[in-house]
């Protein structure tokens, strides 16, 4: 990601260039490191933020909204990240793609799916997200996520950076610029998914669904895509899934067809009441839907994060032994739960994270040291899986002046297996939460590995 060059005012402890000096034998990852805790700088110009969010004359409420009622949605510092665990990530999602290419994986993870999620269909999904935590031992995937929020967000995002101290500036003029243009990528992206199914015919009508969309947190993306997709020629309108009907000539919104859908449901298997328009759209084919069933099926239902976890498993569905040692390497040991080993889990509950096999959104997930005995009933009544604990890495943020450390997971864009955008989140509490002062999304500058690191000037 090139950002904008522009120096300001930093907050850095006096010694952070004694903590960049002892971090040299630790390369880019080292440096990376100091830097999330010693660069303390505001990078994010928030005036240039409104005015990238202000180039349609219906914005004035997306600005208010983003001032008052998120206003910890931005973060207002970049993380920093190793070019080399950059590609260790893109390089974890790769080998993952090769898996779930697999006939067998996807005849092992669709025996537990849904119905409606043997449909089959040539649209990949849109915005996959791979959720990372940086460990000891590099980036360890959390779970992938087929809905993923934040994407174009996040690019408008990354032009609204400064530079903020020279050696920083420095760091982002080193890495390439991005291969085209994130928005316009995007939308290449929606229009290759509506050719797979539809071919040369023309997109006319998106509808981007999630439910009861005015009340959900990430409304001002909605309100972004609707009119990306208008800059670029498509109508776009935002509704509730049940506002949609389905019948002889196939998917509509007040009376006007929908030729495809922007998926933001939650409800993965379209089994709600609510979805039953877009259920039989999906399983009639008569719209396209992304991301969609299936792809949930393959990729985000957290059982899967068992198999993955398992080599000999991955032997059996046919995996090379490259592609397993890349997994292994990025991918925590993950179980099923299951009330016959009780007594083994709640020994080992310290060392695990739980989370519910379809849950989303860290809802119902919980960390095994903060368990009581009656959650963990709960828990072995459900259907969950434990996957080992891997604590996220830290960013200190000046809040208010005062130097705050806030937890930070890294989310990798991803679309048929190219990584489009790697974003961080920064927050505290057990979740990502978006509640946090001086969290939120934050862009992340991957440091080049090529050279050893130079001495930052961020305390001036």
């Amino acid at each position: 990601m090139t950002l904008s060059p522009v120096s300001s005012p930093v907050s850095a402890p006096a010694d952070v260039n004694t903590i960049l000096a002892g971090s040299a034998a630790g390369g880019c990852a080292g440096m990376a490191e100091a830097l999330n805790v010693g660069c303390q700088c505001v990078s994010l110009d928030r005036q240039a933020l409104l005015d990238a969010l202000a180039r349609d004359p219906r914005d004035g409420a997306l600005q208010a909204m983003l001032a008052e009622s998120r206003p910890h949605l931005f973060s207002d510092s970049m993380a920093f990240v190793s070019a080399r665990h950059v590609r260790r990530m893109a390089d974890v999602v790769a080998a993952i793609e090769r898996v779930v290419a697999l006939p067998a994986w996807q005849d092992a993870v669709l025996a537990w799916a849904p119905a409606s999620a043997r449909h089959a269909s040539r649209a990949s999904g849109v915005f996959l997200g791979y959720d990372f935590h940086l460990g000891p031992d590099g980036p360890q995937l959390i779970e992938i996520n087929t809905n993923a929020g934040g994407g174009l967000l996040n690019a408008i995002l990354g032009r609204a950076q400064r530079a903020c101290c020279a050696e920083v500036a420095e760091a982002m003029d080193a890495v390439p610029g991005e291969a085209a243009d994130l928005e316009a990528r995007f939308v290449a992206m929606f229009r290759a998914e509506w050719r797979a199914e539809r071919g040369d015919a023309a997109l006319r009508h998106v509808a981007i669904v999630d439910e009861a969309p005015q009340g959900q947190y990430l409304l001002p993306e909605f309100l972004l895509f609707q009119r990306l997709f208008e800059r670029h020629g498509i109508a776009a309108s935002i509704c509730d899934p049940a506002e949609l009907r389905h019948g002889p000539d196939g998917l509509s919104l007040q009376g006007r067809p929908v030729d495809l859908v922007y998926n933001r449901l939650t409800d993965f298997a379209l089994a709600e009441p609510a979805s039953a328009a877009l259920r039989e759209a999906w399983l009639g084919g008569t719209a396209v839907i992304t991301p969609h069933p299936r792809a949930h099926a393959l990729y985000a239902d957290k059982r899967n994060l068992v198999l993955l976890s398992d080599p000999e498993a991955l032997r059996r569905l046919g995996a090379d032994e490259a592609t397993i040692a890349m997994i292994q390497a990025g991918v925590p040991h993950t179980e099923a739960v299951s009330a016959a080993r009780a007594d083994d889990f709640w020994a080992r509950r310290r060392g695990l994270f739980f989370k519910p096999a379809s849950g989303f959104g860290s809802r119902g997930a919980y960390r095994g040291d903060k368990l009581t005995r009656r959650v963990f009933d709960e828990i072995l009544a459900g259907d969950y899986i434990a996957q080992a604990f891997v604590p996220p890495s830290e960013r200190r943020v000046a809040v208010e002046g005062a130097p705050v450390d806030l937890k930070m997971d890294l989310r990798n864009y991803v679309y048929r297996g190219e990584v489009q955008l790697v974003t961080a989140r920064l927050y505290r509490g057990q979740t990502t939460n978006f509640r946090t002062p001086g969290g939120g999304f934050a862009p992340v500058l991957a440091l080049p590995c090529d050279e050893p690191p130079e001495p930052c000037g961020c305390h001036g």
